[in-house]
């Protein structure tokens, strides 16, 4: 008989009282569920307990909670120093090491104490629901329930059905992480569920770009948290986590992904975790830090003198692009050209989407030496981006910098490539989620929630390439495998087939 997730006295169990296990007492006391917390180590959940009372005590001083309900719910908590308490739970949720063996034992020790009812789920990140499952009697009620970290203020949970998991546990899963006050998400049992394997496009595209000395780490951040306007830039968000722990989760997902090269790590990254420089615990990461703070890379001043003219090339694919900026320039009073051609003094600028500027100088045969290109497919919120090549001169480049910062914003100079900066992290990001759903792994609504909720990310990436055109993303993907010759840049078949359609990113397979 199936479990009815909306029962009022339903009882649920947590195995494992650390931060996350007490975040999920947490959240279920809070739901009105009545709770039972276990831990191993004597004292544990008692001390978790206590805990928990103190953060409900917090909510009640800033007026988001009530005192009646956060004393309920500290009540419907119940410390268990027997693990056969267990057995009265309708769900028991494992939130211990993250070891295959270990969960099994316990997985099997539950399997044959628990009511024929009771579902059994596991918090785990990164280890298959199949083989946390492999070792019950019953693994059809076994699935993996994955919250993050801090509980109480994530609001994503990801529900994973094992290839043996029945229907209705995973129903039942997605209610009782409503009545958590969680946002379910419903994934397949794959490698990084959702939320860790949409991250795969971040920080590693990042990790490339500076390994290519395109453009330096501070650079890199200031462009994707102003111009692409994510909460934190890739180096400052490896630096929090750790660098050890980053690396460490890159090598897993590219062993479990059999080395998709998509997905590789970086040896710069490496180095410094080789090094003990793995964050801001270690005082030094990717940036310096005293006092726990992080020292500020200084912004490069707007250069003296007045840029000149300049000539804008007419964008064939990208006028409503370009109009913003040539907006931005009239009102800065810039000498702008008109002529079908620049004049022998001015700046050479281009708008590019995809194209890198050796390439477009090569292709248009313009002077090298005057050529530089600034990215406009996010807006002109900044820092701009300035992309110079090896034969730029300097004073064009100086020049060109005092142009795009010709109404106060910030300017970034960075090193020739396809795509710029923000184009490139983020197309591959868009094309990772579109390999997710094209294996299945996530609807389309799922995959973008995910990100929101779980990564912080400004859009969904499904969403994000139907705001942007999908089909300048493609263009930036083929653009970069046609530059590098690298397979990493191989463009999704979701992608693909949805821009030769004109179809959404989020319109599903109806076949399946």
């Amino acid at each position: 008989m199936a479990l009815d997730p909306n029962r009022g006295d339903l009882v649920v169990g947590v195995v494992g009282t650390g931060s996350m296990g007490r975040g999920i007492v947490q959240v279920a006391a809070a739901g009105g569920m009545h709770v039972i917390a276990y831990d191993a180590n004597e004292g544990a959940a008692a001390k978790a307990k206590d805990f928990i009372a103190g953060m409900l005590t917090r909510q009640v001083e800033k007026g988001s909670l009530t005192a009646d309900d956060a004393k309920a719910a500290v009540a419907r908590i119940e410390v268990a120093s027997d693990f056969a308490a267990l057995a009265r739970a309708d769900v028991v949720v494992e939130a211990i090491v993250e070891r295959l063996d270990v969960k099994q034992d316990l997985f099997a020790r539950l399997d044959a104490i628990c009511g024929p009812d009771a579902i059994l789920a596991s918090n785990t990140s990164s280890l298959p629901i199949t083989a946390i499952a492999a070792k019950c009697k019953t693994p059809e009620r076994v699935a993996g329930l994955h919250f993050f970290n801090p509980v109480p203020l994530m609001r994503l949970v990801e529900v994973i059905p094992g290839l043996r998991t029945r229907a209705d546990v995973v129903e039942a899963l997605v209610v009782i992480g409503r009545r958590m006050t969680r946002e379910p998400v419903v994934c397949a049992d794959s490698p990084g569920f959702i939320v860790n394997h949409v991250g795969r496009a971040y920080n590693p595209e990042a990790l490339r770009i500076l390994s290519e000395r395109i453009a330096t780490h501070d650079a890199i951040d200031r462009i994707m948290t102003g111009a692409a306007g994510f909460r934190m830039g890739p180096f400052t968000l490896m630096d929090l986590v750790g660098l050890d722990v980053g690396h460490a989760v890159m090598e897993s997902l590219h062993a479990q992904y059999y080395f998709e090269p998509a997905y590789a790590p970086s040896p710069v990254m490496a180095s410094r975790v080789d090094g003990g420089m793995i964050g801001q615990k270690a005082g030094a990461g990717w940036y310096a830090y005293q006092d726990g703070k992080k020292i500020e890379q200084p912004v490069r001043a707007k250069p003296d003198g007045a840029p000149g003219p300049v000539w804008v090339r007419p964008s064939d694919h990208n006028q409503d692009l370009q109009e913003p900026l040539l907006a931005m320039l009239r009102a800065g009073d810039a000498t702008i050209e008109s002529g079908p051609q620049p004049s022998a003094d001015a700046i050479i600028l281009l708008t590019p989407v995809g194209y890198d500027v050796t390439t477009a100088v090569a292709e248009l045969k313009f002077d090298a030496a005057r050529t530089v290109a600034t990215d406009v497919l996010f807006g002109l919120k900044g820092p701009r981006t300035l992309m110079v090549t090896p034969a730029t001169s300097p004073a064009i480049r100086d020049r060109a910098h005092a142009l795009l910062a010709i109404d106060g914003q910030p300017v970034v100079v960075i090193n020739d490539s396809p795509g710029f900066v923000a184009q490139r992290i983020v197309a591959q990001i868009v094309n990772v989620a579109c390999n997710i759903a094209q294996r299945g792994i996530a609807a389309p609504a799922d995959i973008d929630k995910g990100a929101k909720l779980g990564l912080g990310y400004p859009f969904g990436p499904l969403e994000w390439g139907d705001r942007l055109g999908a089909g300048r993303f493609l263009f930036v993907l083929e653009r970069l495998h046609a530059f590098y010759q690298d397979p990493r840049y191989r463009p999704s078949p979701w992608l693909k087939r949805r821009v030769a359609l004109g179809l959404s990113l989020t319109h599903p397979d109806p076949s399946l």
